[in-house]
């Protein structure tokens, strides 16, 4: 998936002859509306993922393409529903990717991967464009949405990140919903432990090729009406992954970001990669600092940068403007946009 340019399109709201046959009141209809949305601003943008890698279509069944497609809609569906309402991009990002923390399709919440003890460890951050103000949660196994953990740190905690036992404790006090650890439990994500270890035993170690080799991180960003940018990810993180690691979720500016005079990012790949070379706010910060546009910038930082550099993965990012870039050097990518009388998604390259 390339980047999608905005082409501003003048939509009359009420197109129609009003009930009240007032020509006056649509003419001030109508200009509420020009006044609400700047003149090559998209009413509203939102664009998500669902996890990054080795996605090939020849492995992949119709039925199960079809599931992951139908998820992707949905979500949008979700999202999209809140900003056209006039509600916020943060509100449209947590309850996006609620939907698919929900869903055992993804590796985020009730689909995470098993780590190499064979436990659920899970990351989730965001971060408000408007002020700059972001949380995070990491290795939590408790907290049945980490989207609302990390919300939950942002705005009513005086930190950014949390970990471990104390985010389980944070979370609870906050009255979030604690589920059984065995509430994250699926076949599909045991089996795929059982094979990373299994692959231990060979030379290439368990990062081998093969239908495991993805990333199952889920994402989120939105632009509201009111010009609000949001960026949210979930994950399971990696499977067999050990010793409490964390990948680029829970890092602010490595696998999240958003700021409103520029973008927002929410990543999904080999996170070390990202932590390393602050992904998410490399993008915003070559936008703000060298002017480039979204998708240069997305396309510089994935198929040059980072992929110089030996990291594969993806990102989803929204400008100020509503432009909107899907940008992945790996074979595929679980992804989605979504503006006014515009949508797409799709799995594969070259889609």
């Amino acid at each position: 998936m390339r980047m999608i340019p905005f082409a501003f399109l003048l939509i009359m709201a009420w197109s129609c002859q009003p009930a009240s046959g007032s020509e006056e009141q649509a003419d001030k209809q109508t200009a509420a509306l020009e006044e609400a949305v700047p003149a090559g601003r998209a009413e509203y943008a939102i664009a998500i993922h669902g996890g990054a890698g080795t996605i090939l279509k020849e492995n992949m069944a119709p039925e199960k393409e079809k599931a992951y497609l139908e998820a992707l809609n949905a979500a949008l569906d979700i999202g999209e529903h809140i900003l056209r309402e006039g509600g916020s991009s943060l509100d449209a990002v947590e309850q996006a990717i609620i939907y698919l923390e929900n869903s055992p399709l993804f590796n985020a919440g009730k689909g995470a991967v098993f780590t190499h003890e064979g436990k659920n460890e899970l990351d989730a951050s965001i971060m408000d464009g408007a002020t700059r103000n972001a949380g995070a949660v990491g290795g939590v196994t408790t907290v049945k949405n980490p989207i609302l953990a990390a919300r939950a740190v942002m705005e009513d905690s005086k930190h950014v990140l949390l970990t471990g036992r104390g985010a389980e404790q944070f979370a609870e006090e906050q009255g979030l919903e604690i589920v059984d650890p065995e509430y994250f439990y699926t076949e599909s994500r045991w089996q795929s432990l059982q094979r990373a270890k299994a692959a231990e035993e060979q030379p290439t170690g368990f990062l081998s090729s093969g239908p495991d080799h993805k990333y199952g991180t889920v994402g989120c960003v939105a632009l509201d009406k009111a010009g609000n940018i949001t960026a949210g990810t979930s994950t399971g993180g990696m499977t067999n992954k050990r010793y409490n690691r964390f990948g680029d979720v829970p890092v602010i500016g490595a696998g999240t970001y958003a700021n409103n005079a520029t973008c927002g990012v929410s990543c999904t790949g080999h996170g070390e990669y990202f932590i390393r070379y602050a992904v998410a706010y490399d993008i915003s910060a070559l936008m703000e600092y060298k002017g480039m546009s979204l998708e240069e910038a997305t396309r510089y930082v994935i198929h040059d940068k980072l992929l110089d550099a030996g990291g594969s993965g993806g990102l989803i990012a929204v400008d100020k403007r509503g432009n909107v870039s899907l940008e992945f050097n790996s074979p595929g990518m679980y992804r989605g946009y979504a503006r006014p009388g515009e949508r797409q998604v799709g799995i594969y390259g070259e889609e």
